[in-house]
């Protein structure tokens, strides 16, 4: 079924809520942010290991990384039953879940590691790669759906080479 245009503008809105209130929090004192290891932005601050950082650290995890990874996982799951059922392939349902993981996996494990331990002693460079490919996850999103979605790529071969590819007739009909 198509999604309703309220629809689509209610999750707009609500997505947009959400990141606001997980970005004011720091500011109104729940977790606190800082510069990152070289200075160059800022990231949520892994010197402190008090009880007002540790909790914000979990429930950021739980709200924004486990949370939306499983619907992901849910959802990614029933679109390849939907597929498999069609013998019709669309796209890769497993890589969007695998890039969340990929790219925020390792800042994710990073702030669980500061709650515990003192990440002081790991180098400011390597601190700051966790955060990078974190910060790359909207750039490379982008490619993977554009690439991985045959639709796309036919429209960015056909704008490329100014050829159009022949797609392949599909017998849809259930064995």
């Amino acid at each position: 079924s198509k999604l309703q245009w309220s629809t689509a503008v209610s999750m707009m809105v609500f997505a947009w809520l959400f990141a606001a209130f997980w970005s004011v929090m720091p500011l109104l004192g729940w977790g606190q942010y800082d510069y990152e290891p070289l200075r160059t932005c800022c990231t949520l601050d892994y010197s402190k290991g008090d009880r007002n950082y540790i909790t914000f650290l979990f429930a950021l995890s739980i709200f924004n990384f486990i949370i939306p990874g499983f619907i992901m996982l849910t959802a990614y799951q029933s679109i390849h039953q939907k597929f498999k059922k069609t013998g019709h392939f669309k796209f890769n349902t497993g890589l969007p879940l695998k890039t969340l993981v990929i790219c925020w996996g390792p800042y994710c494990l990073l702030c669980f590691y500061a709650a515990v331990e003192d990440v002081m002693f790991i180098s400011p460079k390597y601190r700051m790669i966790p955060a990078v490919i974190a910060k790359s996850v909207p750039t490379v999103d982008a490619f993977v759906y554009a690439l991985g979605n045959e639709n796309y790529r036919g429209g960015i071969w056909h704008f490329l080479t100014g050829q159009k590819i022949e797609k392949a007739e599909v017998d849809n009909k259930t064995k």
